[in-house]
């Protein structure tokens, strides 16, 4: 039984994407939430990488599309019903979707690592359906209340912020800090808002595109390196931490370099699934080299950092479409040059 202070529909549209390069607008049922969720009318979902490379090839790694799958994992939206074990007073709310929902029994979980849980059911991950529709149910306490100052689309992109959150604290970077960010994406532009934020003295963003670039100088790097013009320590770059998101091998390779005695490497850009690691470099600066998968309770940090102004997130978004134009976001024009687009399944009032 659910609690609701709107009639709802008894169906939805929903992107689906039903094979490589083939997306189609469906007709599906309004889930009805279970007694501890929420039912989400979603208003604004960011397009991630993962979810482009779906579209393209079919896979991720392990991750394999066997049938008809609904993308779409950075989401936010408002509570439209609540189940029997959820304060009814929820209703109403604006909130930010984690989408990835554990076990909360394994040890993984029991410790706080529930991003390792090896049961965990997260949105447009095969076989779990996604936020690209217009109604979604997510357990209360993953349905994350926001201030009224966020906008609806800084709702959906607190999940790369909480990826960019995981990953400063991953890196140890805090009041100080020397800090060197490969890739100037949409999470390299989200890490170095979160390394300002969190008080490092210096973010260096290295980037082949010189817009991109631009953008990083905007959001607080306090330098610019072109890769074209010679690796990090050549260009005199010595750090505390070094933090990838571009999955770029040569990118990794330099970024080593640049990383002082003691230093960390975090590495959260996906490319290729095997890199050749300085092993000696490792050993004689004892360097701590450690991967990213997702993020632990990030979302309450996240939220205070998107509400403060410390990052801004609305900076990032370059273009919207509705949900029968989501392929279009999945395969965008290449000269348009986008940051991150956002699909609006139901646009808000």
């Amino acid at each position: 039984m659910s609690e609701t202070s709107v009639a709802l529909p008894r169906t939805m549209r929903a992107s689906v994407l039903r094979g490589i390069r083939d997306v189609a607008v469906e007709e599906r049922p309004v889930p009805g939430p279970g007694p501890d969720e929420v039912l989400v009318e979603v208003t604004a979902v960011g397009v991630c990488g993962s979810d482009v490379h779906y579209y393209e090839h079919g896979r991720i790694g392990e991750f394999v599309v066997r049938s008809p799958l609904v993308l779409g994992h950075e989401a936010g939206g408002r509570i439209v019903a609540a189940g029997s074990d959820v304060p009814a007073e929820r209703i109403g709310q604006r909130v930010s979707v984690e989408p990835g929902v554990p076990c909360r029994r394994c040890e993984c979980c029991r410790s706080g690592r529930y991003n390792l849980c090896p049961e965990v059911r997260f949105f447009a991950t095969p076989p779990v359906d996604g936020a690209f529709c217009e109604y979604v149910a997510v357990p209360a306490d993953f349905a994350h209340p926001v201030p009224d100052a966020l906008s609806d689309d800084a709702a959906a992109l607190l999940e790369p912020l909480s990826v960019a959150v995981w990953a400063g604290r991953k890196a140890g970077v805090g009041v100080g800090s020397h800090v060197l960010v490969a890739g100037a994406g949409p999470v390299g532009l989200l890490v170095t808002q979160v390394a300002r934020a969190l008080g490092a003295a210096e973010v260096v963003v290295s980037d082949v595109d010189a817009g991109r670039r631009g953008l990083a100088a905007e959001l607080g790097a306090s330098a610019v390196l072109d890769p074209a013009a010679g690796d990090p320590v050549e260009q005199g770059v010595e750090v505390d931490a070094f933090i990838d998101c571009s999955g770029a091998p040569a990118a990794v390779r330099a970024g080593f370099r640049a990383v002082r005695r003691a230093g960390a490497v975090v590495l959260v850009g996906m490319g290729a699934d095997e890199l050749p690691v300085p092993v000696s470099l490792v050993q004689n600066r004892e360097l701590e080299v450690t991967g990213t998968f997702r993020y632990a309770n990030t979302w309450p940090a996240a939220i205070v950092l998107a509400g403060s102004g410390a990052v801004r997130l609305d900076r990032l978004v370059t273009g919207h479409v509705d949900l029968e134009h989501a392929e279009d976001a999945l395969a965008p024009d290449p000269r348009q040059r986008h940051v991150k687009l956002v699909v609006q399944p139901r646009a808000a009032a």
